[in-house]
Order: C-alpha cells, then sequence, then structure tokens
C-alpha cells in the first residue's frame, strides 16, 4: 500500500473510534447441540458463554434434519455451486426451496439470493427500474438494505413517517396514476413493532400502488406455517412481493423475493445482483429446504419461542431493567449512550460469561443505544434467571439508567 494513501484508512478508523462507533467482532465457535452455548475465544483463552443475541431465532442451525440435508447433499454434490446460475444452470436443490418458498407464501414464484441484503438491494433496485417514472414510498425505519435498493433504483423516493398510515396516504394521493411501490418491513428488529400491514394494503389497494413486504425477522416465527406477519394477519396475498431470509430463523443463509411469476422472473432477468453472482451452493439450499419444511409443520419451536421471550422481559423487568416496549419476540433494553453500552456488553461478556452485542448508531439513532437480547426456545429459565441477576449487576455497577429516556443531543 502506498505511504500516502494509508493515512485515509487510518483517518476513516480514527473517525469512527472519535465517534464511538468502532466495532469489536466477538471470536465465538457456536456449538451444535449446545446452542445458545459457545466458546469464545478470548485474549486469555477459550471460555463457555451463552449468546443472547443470535438471530438463529428457533435454532435451526443446529437441528438434526438441517444438518443431516446439508452433509448429506454436501456429501452427494460436492461443496459449491459451481459459479452463477446464468454460466452453471440451477443446482436441483435450489429449484426445490424456491418452490418451498413460493408455497410457504401462497405465491407463483419465489427467487433465491445469496443473502437478505442483496435479495432487498436488488430486488426493489430492480422492480422499481422495471416500472418507468415509478415512486417509492419507503416507510422511515427501513433496512440499510432497503434504503440502498431505494437508493440504487435511481427512483423518485418519498419517506413517509414510521407505520404513519395518515402519512402515507397523503403521499400516494399525491402521487396520481404514475406507477408507485409501497416499501416496508412487517417486523422492525430494533424495536420490535410490527406494521399496519392491512392497512398499508387496503391504501395501496385504493391508489394503484404495489406493495413489497420485508420479512426477515418473521418468516418462521409467525403464522401457522411460518409464513410470517404476513400469513400472521391474513395479507399475504395482498402484498406483491415479500421478501426474506434463510439465515435467521431458518438457521441457514440467503434471501429471497416471492411474488407473481412474471415479475419474479422480470427480475431474474434483469437483476445484475443475481445474475453475475454465485448461487447458493446446492448443500446449502437443501438444509435450508429442510428448515422450512420442518417449522411448516410444526408451532412448537415458534410457542416455545414466544413463551420464553415473554418470561424474559418479565425476569428483566422485574429485576429493575429497562426494558423498552415491544411487540414481538425483540427484546430491546436501553442505555441510551454508546460508550456505557459497549461497556455493559463487555461486562456481561467478561464478569458473567453472557455474550449480547452492543447496538448504536448508525444501526439506531444516537441517545438510543441500547442491548437487543433475542431469547431461543433453548434459553431455558434457569438461563434467564441468570440473565437479568446478571443484567442487575452490571447496571449497578456502570449506573445505568433503570428507565427508558431518551438522552439529549
Amino acid at each position: 500500500m502506498k505511504a500516502d494513501c494509508r493515512g485515509y484508512f487510518v483517518d476513516a478508523l480514527a473517525r469512527l473510534r472519535d465517534e464511538r462507533r468502532y466495532r469489536v467482532f466477538a471470536d465465538l465457535e457456536r456449538l451444535a447441540g449446545r446452542f445458545p452455548r459457545a466458546v469464545w475465544h478470548s485474549p486469555q483463552g477459550a471460555r463457555d458463554v451463552v449468546i443472547w443475541c443470535s438471530n438463529d431465532y428457533l435454532g435451526m442451525g443446529q437441528h438434526p434434519d438441517v444438518i443431516a440435508a446439508m452433509v448429506d447433499t454436501a456429501k452427494r454434490m460436492g461443496t459449491g455451486a459451481g459459479g452463477t446460475r446464468n454460466i452453471a444452470g440451477n443446482n436441483h436443490p435450489l429449484i426445490e426451496l424456491e418452490r418451498e418458498l413460493a408455497d410457504l407464501h401462497g405465491k407463483e414464484a419465489a427467487l433465491v439470493f445469496t443473502s437478505g441484503y442483496v435479495s432487498n438491494e436488488t430486488g426493489i433496485s430492480t422492480l422499481a427500474k422495471l416500472m418507468p417514472d415509478c415512486l417509492i414510498l419507503s416507510d422511515a425505519l427501513n433496512h440499510n438494505s432497503m434504503i440502498d435498493g431505494v437508493r440504487q433504483s435511481g427512483s423518485e423516493k418519498k419517506i413517509f413517517r414510521h407505520n404513519d398510515i395518515g402519512h402515507l396516504e397523503e403521499l400516494l394521493a399525491a402521487a396520481g396514476s404514475r406507477p408507485k411501490l409501497v416499501v416496508v418491513e412487517s417486523l422492525y428488529s430494533m424495536d420490535g413493532d410490527v406494521a399496519p400491514l392491512a392497512a398499508i394494503c387496503t391504501l395501496a389497494e385504493r391508489h394503484g400502488a404495489m406493495v413489497y413486504v420485508d420479512e426477515v425477522h418473521a418468516v418462521g416465527m409467525y403464522g401457522a406455517r411460518g409464513g410470517g406477519i404476513t400469513e400472521l394477519h391474513g395479507v399475504a396475498h395482498r402484498c406483491d412481493v415479500i421478501e426474506g431470509t434463510l439465515a435467521k430463523a431458518f438457521g441457514c443463509m440467503g434471501g429471497y423475493i416471492a411474488g407473481a411469476r412474471d415479475l419474479i422472473d422480470a427480475v431474474r432477468s434483469y437483476a445484475p445482483g443475481f445474475i453475475f453472482t454465485t448461487a447458493l451452493p446446492p448443500a446449502v439450499a437443501a438444509a435450508a429446504t429442510a428448515a422450512i419444511r420442518h417449522l411448516k409443520r410444526s408451532a412448537s419451536e415458534r410457542e416455545r419461542h414466544q413463551a420464553q421471550a415473554a418470561h424474559t422481559k418479565m425476569a428483566l423487568i422485574q429485576a429493575g431493567i429497562p426494558v423498552m416496549a415491544s411487540q414481538t419476540h425483540i427484546v430491546p433494553v436501553f442505555v441510551g449512550d454508546p460508550e456505557k453500552c459497549k461497556a455493559a456488553c463487555d461486562r456481561l461478556l467478561e464478569r458473567h460469561g453472557i455474550y449480547i452485542q452492543p447496538i448504536n448508531y448508525p444501526t439506531v439513532p444516537k441517545g438510543l443505544e441500547r442491548l437487543r437480547i433475542t431469547p431461543s426456545p433453548y434459553h431455558d429459565d434457569e438461563l434467564v434467571a441468570r440473565l437479568a441477576s446478571a443484567m442487575a449487576e452490571v447496571w449497578d455497577a456502570l449506573d445505568l439508567p433503570r428507565r427508558y429516556a431518551v438522552a439529549a443531543e
């Protein structure tokens, strides 16, 4: 590296540290069959810890059927996909996975991408580009992947206030007859609140707009078969595109969109983020299919998960921890300061063997720094009690706020 260029990167890192936004990742080794327990490879050596912030919400990443599907397929078909689907063709497990996803959401077709970020970024931008003069109406708290998709589309955009139906209606009415795409999440993962999807669909139908719903934090988790909030609220058939991930409740990796056959085929045919990217390996696709099939027929994981999430919230509240209001399985705990947030996580890990990653700006606004706790069906009552006790010790030791109050800018 040229010496005169290196300074740019040193300065960039220094800015992050000055803004208290420099991220440190723990070196963790998850243990199949012992989730949520893991080994932390700390500077002082290996230590057993309990993970409380995984997005493998239902522990499907260690399910015997999912592991068996991955291992058996890798032995039979090898480890790689052989290239892009445009060059190497469709590996058959991907075809089966897309059929399973289309069925999950009651759609004609589905298309799998390498990640949920890519499926949003590519899906939104491609759809909007294919509709001349398209106006995108995007919720103010949409995920960065959705924001990037909107930006890359080059289309005009309007941001409506979070979950504000009145504001959305104003923008739709003012847009007239031009093509319109309403882009929302079903479940917002930092606050744990849910979009008013039925009302959004009604407005979209009234004003001739398409509806694109990101279900990444809800697929597998809600609905009789794990179809997400759209299934739970009975509006999947009213949503034009449902986007999801295979990397959270399904315990694998990858993202997807599901919708009408022509819409999905158009994205497949035009999207650079699909055409020029190596496909998911067959073993990963097979594992994801096994997870989806299991969760379609089994509700026990969802039921246990909801019970333990509710139990965790109550235990923390009783311990005097400022749990922020949440309608779902997300358990956000208010801290309100980036340094204290990092200090709390460090103390939980080093003193109590509990791993929770701090959530700071830009993931959440400044002054709303928090811990984001995600219980699973495998966090039993003993682990919940240990968490509550550890959090109480940390809150006392660091003199953290006991109430949810936004810090002044």
